[in-house]
């Protein structure tokens, strides 16, 4: 089971890093209304709850003090070097406390603010939060680069190809 969730976290990387590569510097600083969040905004917040919830997975409560979660959403203008070394690191953080794991951890209790939680649950909340924000970004992506948008997933009209060779089923390398 966590060579799934290792599987599905590194799925959503992928569709994240292909997103950020197809936008501007300036692009990833731009928020669609006023409030709303940039994608430099998201990935900021996704390296902060990642770096959080997965330091001492096992062991300490997923919720770090040292987190400052409404930072993550501040209007801030960052530089694309510097957003992408803090999402590599939340995403190292992650992909290093999934590589300590085994299925036999799975049912080991984690903390999240205060609440009890299988690591299994807490593996599959994560997911389904970083499946949240990577569909945000995408979109976000998408909305800033216009029709010169290279999909990346199924592009329209290639069903019937893809469906004859289907080489995203399991995940961006293929395991």
């Amino acid at each position: 089971m966590i060579t799934t969730y290792t599987t599905e976290f590194r799925r959503y990387r992928t569709l994240i890093d292909g997103a950020l590569a197809q936008l501007s510097d300036a692009a990833i600083n731009v928020a669609p209304m006023e409030g709303g969040n940039s994608v430099a905004m998201l990935l900021a917040h996704l390296a902060g709850n990642l770096r959080s919830r997965f330091t001492d997975f096992l062991t300490t409560d997923g919720e770090k003090t040292w987190r400052d979660r409404d930072g993550e959403f501040a209007s801030t203008e960052y530089d694309r070097t510097t957003i992408e070394a803090e999402s590599r690191a939340g995403w190292d953080v992650l992909e290093a406390a999934l590589d300590s794991l085994t299925d036999g951890d799975l049912e080991r209790e984690v903390m999240i603010r205060g609440v009890a939680l299988t690591a299994d649950e807490a593996l599959a909340r994560s997911l389904a939060h970083v499946a949240y924000h990577t569909g945000q970004i995408v979109l976000l992506a998408q909305m800033q680069v216009g029709e010169d948008w290279k999909s990346l997933s199924i592009p329209r009209g290639g069903s019937h190809a893809y469906n004859a060779n289907p080489t995203l089923e399991k995940g961006p390398s293929g395991t």
